[in-house]
């Protein structure tokens, strides 16, 4: 990947509003010169996906998110892709990412209520052949997402005092 890919590819992790010619104004570069190279990095699969961040709780979402761990035993040939894929491939699943520690996979979910979570896990991910265990840790505020605080801070931190 070449330095102005690096750069582009920083600047819409960013923010993925920017066009072409914005981004072409700020590396000095010629839209058209912009625009080939995300073409191309999009068809490469470097970049994956545009998305929006959303502070759910301000969008009045019902939603459940929750982490689950999962260790699993790896099937000979395939390692831990052959589960993960499948697992990947639940379209409650918003996640799926291999992990080093206590657990082998960790699950990101979502979900109509806690009780219909708890039994996706029940009923689906743990009657996986080679699922040893599953921890469910249910989301109930998020700080930060990608990178992004979800709560404005205020920029006056003094303290009120009355006399």
């Amino acid at each position: 990947m070449t330095a102005l890919e690096k750069e582009i590819i920083e600047l819409l992790k960013d923010d993925a509003r920017l066009t072409p010619k914005k981004i072409a104004a700020m590396l000095n570069k010629t839209e058209s010169e912009i625009q080939e190279r995300i073409h191309a990095l999009e068809n490469s699969g470097a970049i994956v996906k545009y998305t929006t961040i959303v502070n759910e709780e301000l969008a009045d979402s019902a939603s459940v998110e929750a982490l689950i761990e999962v260790r699993v035993t790896p099937k000979k040939g395939e390692g831990f892709d052959g589960i993960a894929r499948q697992i990947s491939e639940l379209p409650e699943v918003k996640g799926v990412y291999l992990m080093s520690g206590a657990y082998d996979l960790a699950v990101f979910l979502e979900g109509t209520s806690l009780q219909k979570v708890a039994q996706f896990v029940s009923e689906r991910i743990s009657t996986y052949d080679g699922v040893i265990s599953t921890a469910t840790h249910f989301i109930l505020k998020k700080y930060k997402i990608e990178g992004t605080q979800t709560e404005k801070t205020p920029t006056d931190r003094r303290m009120l005092v009355q006399a």
